[in-house]
């Protein structure tokens, strides 16, 4: 991948604080600086941290390391940042986590995450076979789409029924659809944390296997590899369509295909951040919601483009330098719990952090995927 040349841009940073917020500067909407209020874990502070360790005035450790990659790239300092520079933050931060990858100087956590993907195609280190174990047979063989699970919906627990309740939902839909037997990681944590080589080595195994089997739409309810497939792989001579579920379950039911019934209750809907502020994608989850007979949506303080993040993006998921007390999955699930009794999100990994966070907080609302509001709808 290309790497911008950060040394010309990490300078310019002066620390002002505006990317600690969102856009009324109401609250602190930074993740990792809302977890540990400390200058050098917002974008800010990561910035003279890597201006001081590429000028050779701070040597690297372990602790270093984990505050750099600490930061869930959620896109909130992008937002919200008043220099030019704005776009190329995140940029900044993945160009130097691959000098830290190519020097091999990265924390145990994230190097562990490397090796399982490396070696089976999955964080977790988890058989390979099992990753499709939830398709239940239904195989690509030409179909119309072609549906990428990703990691996160493959292998976690929770996140697997709201992909089981997805397939269910394109049968009653009609939607002809497979799943690759040989499905293999999309990469596109690996990018963000800074494995570039890794990741065009992913990318070119699935566009391969895409041309292999004939692939020309993909469809995909995980929107870190929406994220990677649409933004990336054309770089490396990828084209394909990418749908996201949010849009075509939008589709079945303006198209008639999905017919939801009454649903009671009172909804919010949490933004994903590589759905939202990644890829501009916040009206159709919403449009779904208010289309549900019966359901009141609400939202939360935070939403769309100032959205708070849960804290599982950039590989956080399962190296959890944001988990623990204070962190923003707890922080968000609170958040919710005071103006709705349904949290929705569009987002497995969204979906595994929100609801360990309820989990964790003692809390009575219910975490859900817009796959399984839907399919609750249409079976009520």
């Amino acid at each position: 991948m290309e790497r911008v040349n950060y040394a010309e841009i990490v300078h310019r940073c002066f620390r002002c604080g505006y990317c600690k917020y969102p856009s009324d500067y109401s609250e602190l909407n930074c993740p990792s600086y809302a977890k540990y209020r400390f200058e050098t874990y917002f974008s800010g502070g990561r910035m003279w941290l890597i201006r001081a360790w590429v000028n050779g005035d701070l040597e690297w450790s372990n602790h270093l390391g984990e505050i750099i990659y600490s930061c869930s790239t959620c896109k909130n300092c992008v937002e919200s940042c008043v220099f030019k520079f704005s776009d190329q933050i995140v940029d900044v931060l993945m160009a130097a986590r691959s000098d830290m990858v190519e020097r091999s100087l990265v924390p145990s956590k994230v190097i562990e995450f490397f090796n399982n993907i490396a070696k089976v195609g999955n964080p977790w280190g988890e058989n390979p076979r099992k990753r499709t174990e939830w398709a239940e047979g239904k195989y690509y063989r030409g179909n119309e789409y072609l549906l990428f699970a990703g990691c996160v919906a493959s292998y976690d627990t929770r996140a697997r029924k709201a992909l089981k309740a997805l397939m269910e939902l394109l049968e009653i839909g009609d939607v002809d659809f497979g799943v690759m037997e040989d499905e293999r990681c999309e990469g596109n944590e690996v990018l963000v944390m800074g494995e570039f080589g890794l990741f065009e080595e992913l990318a070119g195994h699935n566009i391969r296997k895409f041309r292999e089997y004939g692939v020309g739409r993909i469809l995909t309810p995980d929107p870190h590899a929406y994220n990677a497939f649409r933004n990336y792989y054309p770089r490396l001579g990828g084209e394909f369509e990418v749908i996201h579920h949010s849009q075509l379950i939008l589709a079945l039911m303006m198209n008639g295909n999905l017919k939801p019934s009454g649903l009671d209750g009172k909804a919010t809907y949490h933004d994903p951040c590589f759905l939202g502020r990644w890829n501009g994608i916040y009206s159709e989850p919403r449009r779904i919601l208010e289309m549900i007979p019966g359901l009141r949506f609400v939202e939360m303080r935070r939403n769309r483009n100032n959205a708070f993040c849960c804290g599982g993006g950039s590989g956080n998921f399962y190296t959890d330098y944001l988990g623990g007390r204070n962190s923003p999955a707890r922080i968000r699930v609170i958040e919710a719990s005071e103006i709705a009794d349904i949290l929705v999100t569009s987002c497995p990994a969204c979906l595994m952090m929100l609801e360990d966070a309820k989990k964790s907080e003692g809390l009575d609302i219910e975490i859900k995927d817009l796959a399984e509001v839907v399919l609750e709808c249409l079976k009520s």
